[in-house]
């Protein structure tokens, strides 16, 4: 369940920390910069490289230490402030930024044990009944549970209201490796299912954008496991998800290989190696762990994944965005969107029946388009006569 209160404490903890450790990597990049230019050109051996080597050691040796200073200084300070700083339920735009720095730094964070970092959890309103058909719905890529709500509609509770389904949402750190969440999802179902109050006659997930390729690679991981969840989950919806990539994480690859073509432009290379493990697994829709492990994630390659289909006894419906002819809704292509891929086996087989274009809808009007929820509603008003 969602945590209501939030110590102010924590946050300025882990601001701060994030600001010093940025502080070191920027010095680190900067130091590396000035190193490589002092040092003279690499046709005459790099003749300055044992003198700029210790000029700048000297010089950014002393900025990292002093940050050193500060930031522990800052950890008493908040330290000593806890007590009366208090804590409040968080806002939505705090919340929204915060799902945003996890989507960009959110491995970086969880590594790091940093207090920002999103911790995984499912909410369900306390007051609503806990009914026998339960709808998971799992956000995509920088956005959050709340985020569901967009302009004043959410596609949970009118499908609570229309076909009495009991909304369920989660929350997750979507700059982790979609395999990772993937993995605690399922471990997380098995057990929220195993104690919810009524047996459940069926499942469904509703996924928006990365969201789907966390609950497809969840599928996979009950599976493993043999988890009993998995054996009631009679329908997915998906809306836009990148199975196949998303070209923008794919430009950003390539701007990681021109700024390494240089040894003079290579540190900003940094820059672009920022973004997290969960943006890279966007470049073909990473789902399972051998799609990235043993990988350098921004190294150039094509896409070299195995194939994970669909799952047969799951009715699975995909809907697309498309803001001009086949463009896509912005950020992921109509093929992609569709599950369609150069490669056969790679292909989705989503029915023709199940699969929905709107044209003139962005990524995010995904979310509240009434077009789209009548889609929706139509597909698994079905989906309840049939079960």
């Amino acid at each position: 369940m969602a945590k209501s209160k939030r110590g102010h404490v924590e946050d300025l903890r882990g601001a701060s920390r994030l600001a010093i450790e940025a502080t070191h990597g920027v010095t680190a990049l900067v130091e590396e910069m000035h190193r490589t230019i002092a040092a003279g050109p690499a046709l005459l051996g790099r003749p300055l490289d044992g003198p700029a080597r210790l000029l700048t050691g000297l010089v950014y040796g002393g900025i990292r230490g002093v940050t050193g200073l500060v930031g522990a200084g800052i950890d008493r300070a908040l330290a000593e402030l806890e007590p009366l700083l208090g804590e409040s339920a968080p806002g939505p735009e705090r919340e929204a930024v915060l799902a945003a720095l996890n989507g960009v730094l959110g491995d970086y964070l969880a590594e790091t044990n940093n207090p920002l970092a999103i911790e995984m959890r499912l909410r369900h309103d306390a007051e609503a009944e806990a009914g026998r058909k339960l709808l998971l719905l799992v956000h995509g890529s920088c956005m959050n549970d709340r985020q569901w709500c967009r302009n004043g509609h959410d596609h949970g509770a009118l499908l609570a209201r229309d076909l009495g389904f009991t909304p369920v949402y989660l929350r997750y750190n979507s700059g982790r490796h979609i395999s990772t969440n993937g993995r605690d999802l399922a471990a997380l179902l098995e057990a929220f299912v195993g104690a919810w109050p009524e047996p459940l006659d069926e499942m469904v997930i509703l996924a928006h954008s990365m969201g789907g390729l966390v609950a497809r690679s969840a599928c996979r991981e009950a599976e493993i496991a043999g988890f009993g969840w998995r054996a009631q989950l009679s329908a997915m919806v998906f809306l836009g998800t990148p199975h196949h990539g998303a070209p923008l994480e794919r430009g950003g690859n390539w701007v990681d290989v021109l700024l390494g073509a240089s040894r003079y432009s290579a540190p900003l290379g940094r820059l672009g190696k920022i973004r997290s493990a969960g943006v890279t697994d966007l470049r073909h829709g990473n789902v399972l762990d051998e799609h990235w492990h043993g990988r350098d994630r921004f190294a150039r390659g094509g896409d070299r994944r195995a194939p994970l289909p669909l799952p047969t006894d799951v009715v699975c419906h995909a809907v697309a965005g498309d803001l001009a002819l086949g463009s896509g809704d912005g950020l992921v292509p109509v093929e992609s969107a569709l599950g369609r891929h150069a490669r056969p086996e790679l292909t989705l087989a989503f029915p023709d029946a199940h699969q929905w274009t709107g044209e003139g809808i962005g990524h995010l009007d995904l979310l509240d388009r009434a077009e789209v929820y009548e889609k929706l509603r139509a597909w698994l008003s079905r989906a309840v006569t049939c079960s």
